[in-house]
């Protein structure tokens, strides 16, 4: 590498939607050691031209010496594969990075690809900025000898708690490339790394979190640092999302010392049942709090079958689990999901029904259920050895799970599953599940249904509502010079979906997918506006028959719209 300093860097996910977080820690330890360091945080593009474009825009603004491409899961193979091919013949000379979890199970593949120079292995921030800086043998990168054979470095670079105080989010004035990218961000908070358990279904369990990223044993941060991150991002998002089991509340209440949270919405993906500390400290500190708790299965008999054989975490009984719901419900500012897989192992007629009742009873206690069938995990013991549960699995290999996710078409978001061979066993776990999801989805649909009349008064309760310029919103690589200084008024609802609407900017001079724009963006803003205070929906129609000239069935089209999701509510 000779010595030569990469900078700038571009860091970008593999995947469509929001990327990772663990590019937003990278690129602040980047900043923090020199490197000028950019995230593209959201991908919206679909087609291949379309990612061709988009970065063709990308690199002429950033100009990188380097575009590093996160493959934290597995089924955004094919997505960084793509990338990595479309960077190299748009600029031969940019040295292409891949790193994740699913990049480091697969890097003896991935190293195959004359499109990707080097994979780094585990932890990525001291093997990035050694990469940058030009460093000979940068730790736990696979590299390329002079014959052309991978050539992979030991893993000597293992974040534990005791070499964690350099990673903390920083620069998120600097690193973003648009203020949508910066909106994006949904408040991912890592309290900590890793995972002590080996579930079965699992590809980031103990086993491959030792083999892949050198760590055996999961860690909690330093509070201090814990706390940086929320200093950093408290006023640029509105939620905090945390999936770390190890959190106390003692812990947690540490890190948002000196933090005002309470006008913030939390996320908490929980992989048991919570203690009653944490739920009273989340409910104290947040306006609203929604936590997932995940039992991995509805059937108890199933759930401890696992367990009794090492092959699952440490989850609720069914007494348990109904305590803990009971225990939350004195909190009015907090919901619950309950999550569960079906489809696992050791399933039997008995099982199924047990499945079924439990999930009525969550259910009746208007608790939103999450539910999904057994997938294939790249590493997972049931993926790799499905026999031993006398199963199937669509896909093992990497060359199979590349295959699959090459075949889906834009939009499709499925990925290959485990099945009993049984065909009989399996019909029977389709039914249930079927049954499951009808359930699951009539109840979540309940509960955001609002029944709308004439005489309804709604209100405008988008918490959030701003306005910038179409080269601010969209970024100066994206939106036209000549439409840069466009208005864009962008919103968001009680729920935290965003809708951006730009009324001058007519689709016939620039059409971009996120922004609503033109008439289309005019009638929303007027349809928000006349709810602006408490207002009957009957007046709110003839106020825009006479303003936006929508005819009442129209006009009442938009207002369902707006009430849908949540921008606009009963007064």
């Amino acid at each position: 590498m000779g010595g030569r300093v990469l900078s700038p860097v571009l860091l970008v996910g593999a995947g469509t939607g929001e990327a990772t977080c663990g590019i937003l820690y990278l690129a602040g330890y980047l900043r923090r050691g020199g490197i000028e360091a950019f995230v593209r945080l959201y991908d919206g593009d679909e087609t291949e031209a379309e990612v061709t474009r988009t970065f063709e825009s990308l690199l002429r603004r950033v100009r990188p010496k380097l575009v590093g491409i996160s493959l934290k899961w597995f089924h955004h193979v094919d997505r960084a594969l793509l990338i990595a091919r479309t960077v190299r013949r748009l600029d031969p000379s940019i040295r292409i990075v891949v790193g994740g979890n699913s990049a480091s199970y697969w890097w003896k593949e991935l190293s195959g690809y004359d499109s990707i120079d080097h994979i780094v292995l585990g932890d990525g921030e001291v093997p990035l900025l050694a990469l940058c800086n030009g460093e000979e043998a940068p730790p736990n990168v696979v590299t390329r000898s002079p014959d052309g054979r991978p050539r992979r470095l030991p893993l000597e670079y293992v974040q534990r708690a005791t070499n964690t105080d350099d990673i903390y989010y920083s620069h998120f004035n600097d690193i973003f490339l648009s203020q949508m990218d910066q909106h994006s961000f949904s408040g991912w908070v890592a309290p900590g790394k890793g995972c002590g358990e080996n579930c079965l279904y699992c590809g980031g369990a103990r086993g491959n979190q030792k083999a892949d990223f050198g760590r055996a044993k999961p860690f909690l941060r330093a509070e201090e640092n814990v706390r940086r991150d929320h200093q950093e991002i408290a006023g640029r998002t509105w939620q905090m999302r945390y999936d770390f089991a190890g959190s106390t509340a003692g812990f947690l209440s540490s890190t948002w010392a000196g933090v005002d949270l309470s006008r913030h919405c939390c996320t908490y993906f929980l992989w048991g049942v919570p203690r009653v500390e944490l739920v009273a400290a989340l409910a104290a500190t947040f306006q609203r709090v929604y936590m997932v708790i995940d039992i991995g299965c509805f059937s108890e008999q199933q759930r401890l079958e696992q367990m009794g054989r090492g092959l699952l975490k440490p989850c609720a009984k069914d007494r348990e689990l109904l305590e803990v719901i009971d225990a939350c419900r004195k909190y009015p500012n907090l919901d619950i999901e309950i999550s569960g897989i079906g489809g696992l192992p050791f399933a039997s007629k008995a099982t199924l029904a047990e499945e079924l009742r439990l999930v009525e009873r969550i259910i009746g206690l208007d608790c939103v259920v999450g539910y999904q069938r057994l997938e294939a995990q790249p590493g997972a013991l049931v993926t790799q050895h499905p026999a031993r549960f006398d199963m199937v699995t669509e896909a093992k290999t990497f060359a199979e799970f590349l295959d699959y996710f090459e075949r889906r078409e834009p939009g499709d978001v499925s990925v290959p599953m485990i099945r009993f061979r049984d065909a009989g066993l399996e019909a029977a776990v389709q039914h249930t599940s079927d049954r499951v999801d009808a359930l699951a989805w009539k109840h979540r649909d309940s509960r955001k249904s609002v029944a709308i009349q004439g005489r309804t008064r709604l209100r405008n309760t988008a918490p959030w509502t701003q306005r910038f310029t179409l080269g601010e919103w969209l970024g100066s690589h994206r939106a036209p010079a000549k439409l840069a200084g466009e208005a864009v008024t962008v919103l968001r609802s009680v729920d935290g979906i965003t809708m951006s609407c730009a009324p001058s900017v007519s689709p016939k001079r620039f059409s971009d997918p996120t922004l609503t724009q033109g008439e289309d963006g005019a009638i929303l803003l007027a349809a928000l506006a006349a709810f602006e205070h408490p207002t009957t929906v009957s007046s709110a129609v003839s106020k825009l028959g006479a303003k936006a000239r929508l005819d009442p069935h129209s006009a009442r089209e938009v207002i369902d719209h707006l009430v849908d999701g949540r921008f606009l509510q009963p007064a």
